[in-house]
């Protein structure tokens, strides 16, 4: 057995323990990913969600700040658009509005309806730190008890003759 074999059936072992299940990557569909040249041609992905709850993906052209869907021009300005890791620009439209999801809008609005997590994660942060810290500080007052009664202990023996 070479390597790439064994490390291929300790793969599988350990699919096969985690339920079998392997967890996918989410990809564009075939054709609706924007390459390099049609970014640089303004192009991108549109997530476009229909009323009945389904979704499709569609490429268009902004112009202007605008996409043409059904004869309909949409808002497409530089806040509305959204880039993954990789650069691949995708607005998602829904088809009852003329103005796409906005990350900004949907941001400030759980901020003002108190649904947003970011507050929680500074005062749980801050939370540990000071409980961290007041452990730090009993700590170093017991190190520097029990090493002025080791010296006491020391000292007396000392002066009085170790007896």
């Amino acid at each position: 057995m070479t390597i790439k074999e064994d490390i291929q059936e300790l793969r599988d072992l350990v699919i096969k323990e985690k339920g079998g299940v392997k967890e996918k990557k989410f990809k564009f569909p075939f054709g609706k990913k924007v390459g390099r040249s049609q970014r640089k041609k303004n192009y991108v992905t549109v997530m476009l969600l229909m009323e009945n709850g389904t979704y499709d993906f569609q490429k268009y052209q902004i112009e202007d700040q605008t996409i043409i869907h059904k004869l309909i021009p949409r808002l497409a300005t530089a806040g509305l658009v959204m880039f993954n890791k990789k650069g691949n620009p995708l607005i998602i439209l829904p088809e009852w509005t003329v103005e796409p999801f906005s990350p900004k809008t949907h941001f400030d609005n759980s901020l003002e309806n108190g649904s947003n997590i970011k507050g929680f994660a500074i005062l749980m942060s801050r939370m540990k730190s000071e409980t961290i810290s007041a452990k730090k500080t009993m700590g170093n007052a017991i190190k520097w008890i029990g090493g002025l009664v080791l010296a006491a202990v020391i000292g007396y023996a000392l002066l009085t003759g170790g007896g």
